[in-house]
């Protein structure tokens, strides 16, 4: 039998740590705006590389997002795990050298978004941006075989601890 739990906080750290690849939510004019985000965890912070275009202009106009990061194996393997925080724009050289030193180690050529030229009235040059989510709550929830028969997540999945 699967059943859902919540996940401890150092279970959400992990899975936060181990993952680089997201959905970050953020809203304008109470419309939800959901885009695929890599990111760098570095506890507490949340860095996000992105470049002047629709995801920034919201975060500037409203500031409060959330991060939604998941690990899945199947339908009956999973983790979730959602940060809900406030978006600041990093403007301080020597915090914006750490976060890009550190978003460059997860993602070395900062795809899609220094690639990606859309034709819409969002996208200027690419101008680079930097946000550091600083979160007020993280909550996470994993599936839990407890009929005895329990699959573990494959190597590439499994936990580091």
């Amino acid at each position: 039998m699967i059943e859902v739990e919540d996940m401890r906080t150092d279970e959400i750290n992990d899975l936060l740590s181990r993952r680089n690849y997201g959905h970050l939510g953020c809203a304008e004019d109470g419309q939800p705006y959901v885009v695929p985000v890599h990111y760098a965890y570095d506890e507490p912070a949340i860095y996000i590389y992105t470049t002047e275009g629709k995801k920034s202009e919201i975060v500037k106009d409203n500031p409060l997002v959330c991060l939604q990061v998941e690990e899945v194996e199947d339908n009956q393997n999973w983790k979730s795990v959602l940060v809900n925080g406030r978006a600041v724009h990093v403007t301080y050289p020597a915090e914006r050298n750490r976060a890009l030193e550190l978003i460059t180690k997860v993602n070395p050529t900062l795809t899609p978004a220094v690639s990606i030229r859309w034709m819409d009235s969002w996208v200027r040059e690419n101008v680079e941006v930097i946000l550091r989510i600083d979160s007020r709550t993280k909550t996470g929830r994993a599936s839990v075989d407890r009929s005895g028969n329990e699959k573990p997540f494959s190597s590439k999945h499994r936990d580091t601890q």
